[in-house]
């Protein structure tokens, strides 16, 4: 599963086509217009936008992602955010468990982003794009800048 949000979190996912090249993969992103592209490529899925300041939004978004996840049973989630992808990879985690990916944005040159300081804990592989933040997040790994 590989869930991304439209702009640059689904740019940054897809420069990184090679790693999933030949597997049986689906598409969870948060734009119409977005998925209809996607599926050229593979199954997507549509869950809508959302942020922690839009409640009701936000839960619309959380029974989609569960749908979903309880559909495509994913062996693993491969994330570059933000809300809907840190829903995935806690669910698939839980229920599946699930590997879990997180490629947090190259934007974050300070501290992760919010999702991903919330994924960092149950993430099997935690890839930042910005070498100095290995010291706040030991278990996290560094192999350059995706863009």
């Amino acid at each position: 599963m590989l869930a991304a949000s439209a702009g640059g979190h689904i740019s940054q996912l897809l420069k990184i086509s090679e790693a999933w090249s030949g597997e049986d993969v689906c598409f969870v992103t948060t734009t119409e217009v977005l998925k209809t592209k996607l599926e050229k490529k593979a199954m997507a899925f549509f869950v809508g936008e959302s942020n922690r300041e839009h409640f009701f939004k936000t839960i619309l978004v959380f029974f989609r992602c569960l749908s979903i996840i309880l559909k495509t049973k994913p062996e693993v989630v491969i994330s570059t955010g933000a809300l809907h992808g840190c829903l995935l990879c806690y669910m698939a985690k839980c229920i599946f468990r699930s590997k879990v990916v997180w490629i947090d944005s190259i934007t974050n040159t300070e501290r992760p982003s919010l999702s991903g300081r919330l994924v960092y804990p149950v993430s099997d592989l935690f890839i930042l794009q910005w070498q100095n933040l290995l010291e706040k997040y030991p278990k996290a790994e560094y192999y350059g800048t995706i863009i």
